[in-house]
C-alpha cells in the first residue's frame, strides 16, 4: 500500500521540486531538507490540523525537542534554516498567507576550529603512496588524488565527480562542478599536473571500461570512485606518513586554504577558489594558526 498523500507530503515534494529545478540545487543537498522537513512535517502533522495553523509556538515546541534530544547546535541551525526555507516558499506560493517562522531565532553554534596539517606533515603524506608495499599501479592513482585535494582545496564530491573533460592541464586549471551546480576554475601547480599526467598515461587507460563514462578517478573496476574510497585512502596514506591526527579529504581542504592564507594570500581569492558563496565561511580560516601572523609582527614591528 502506498503511503497516504496528505497538505503536509504533498507540500514537501513541492518545495523539493522547487530546490531541484529552480534553485538547482544538488541532489545530496536536496536529500538533506527532505531529512529535516519531513521530520518537522510529521511533528505538525500531529499537533496541528493543517498548514495554516502552525504558529511559532507549535515551531518552537518543536526546535525544543531537538535541543533535548541531544542535538548538535549545527544541525539544530541546519533544521531552523530548512524551516524558513520551507515557509518562505508557502508564503510566495501563496499556499500560506502568514510566515510562522518569521521570528525563529537561530542556536548560537559553536565556532570550530578545524583540523589543519602542517606543511612537513602535508609533505609526508603526499610522499606516503610511494611507500606502499606491494607497489603496484594504484599508487599513482592515489597520489594524483592527494596532489589534487591539496592543490586545490576542492570538496570529496567535487573530486569523485571529475570528468576528464574538465581538466585543462597545459594552462595548469581545473573546472569544478561545485554545489548548486556552480562552476569555477581552480589553479593547480606542475607537481598536481605531473601526477594526474601519470596516472591518465598509465594507469587509468588500463583501468576505463564501458562503464568509465569520462570520470577521471576509476576504482579497479573501471567505475567512478565513491566518496567513502577516498576517505579510505586518505585514511591509509596518513597512516603510513606516521600522522596521528584524525583526518578525512575535508582536511585537505583546510589544509589548502591556511596554507594560502598564511602564505599571504588575498581572502577573496581564496574564497573563489573554494567556491564559497560567502566570504564568511572563508574567514574561519584565518583563526586557525595565528603563528604566521605573530611572525610577520615579531619581524616588523618597530618594537616586536
Amino acid at each position: 500500500m502506498e503511503p497516504r498523500q496528505t497538505q503536509f507530503s504533498t507540500v514537501l515534494e513541492n518545495f523539493l521540486n522547487y530546490l531541484s529545478i529552480e534553485r538547482n540545487f544538488s541532489l545530496n543537498t536536496r536529500d538533506s531538507y527532505r531529512n529535516d522537513l519531513q521530520r518537522y512535517l510529521l511533528a505538525m502533522e500531529e499537533e496541528c490540523s493543517s498548514l495554516e495553523t502552525i504558529t511559532p509556538e507549535s515551531i518552537n515546541r518543536f526546535i525544543d525537542i531537538l535541543h533535548k534530544t541531544g542535538l548538535e547546535a549545527s544541525s539544530i541551525a541546519r533544521n531552523v534554516s530548512a524551516i524558513r526555507s520551507l515557509h518562505r516558499f508557502l508564503l510566495n506560493d501563496r499556499v500560506l498567507e502568514t510566515n510562522p517562522s518569521e521570528n525563529l531565532h537561530q542556536p548560537k553554534q559553536r565556532k570550530y576550529l578545524p583540523s589543519v596539517l602542517t606543511l612537513d606533515e602535508t609533505m609526508r603524506v603526499l610522499a606516503a603512496p610511494l611507500k606502499r608495499v606491494p607497489l603496484g599501479k594504484l599508487h599513482l592513482r592515489d597520489q594524483a588524488i592527494l596532489e589534487l585535494l591539496y592543490a586545490t582545496g576542492m570538496r570529496v564530491s567535487e573530486l569523485v565527480n571529475l570528468k576528464q573533460q574538465s581538466m585543462y592541464l597545459e594552462e595548469q586549471f581545473i573546472r569544478v562542478l561545485g554545489k548548486g551546480s556552480k562552476e569555477r576554475l581552480v589553479p593547480i601547480g606542475n607537481s598536481a599536473v605531473e601526477s594526474l599526467t601519470l596516472y591518465r598515461q598509465k594507469l587509468r587507460i588500463q583501468l576505463a571500461g564501458a562503464q568509465s563514462e569520462d570520470y577521471l578517478f576509476l576504482n579497479a573496476r573501471g567505475k567512478n570512485m565513491s566518496r567513502m574510497a577516498v576517505f579510505s585512502i586518505v585514511k591509509e596514506y596518513a597512516m603510513l606518513a606516521g600522522i596521528r591526527k584524525n583526518i578525512s579529504p575535508h582536511t585537505f581542504r583546510h589544509t589548502f586554504a591556511t596554507h594560502l592564507l598564511e602564505g599571504g594570500a588575498d581572502l577573496r581569492a581564496v574564497q573563489e577558489m573554494l567556491g564559497h558563496s560567502s566570504i564568511v565561511a572563508t574567514q574561519i580560516y584565518t583563526h586557525i594558526d595565528r603563528s604566521f601572523v605573530k611572525e610577520v609582527h615579531r619581524s616588523f614591528h618597530p618594537r616586536g
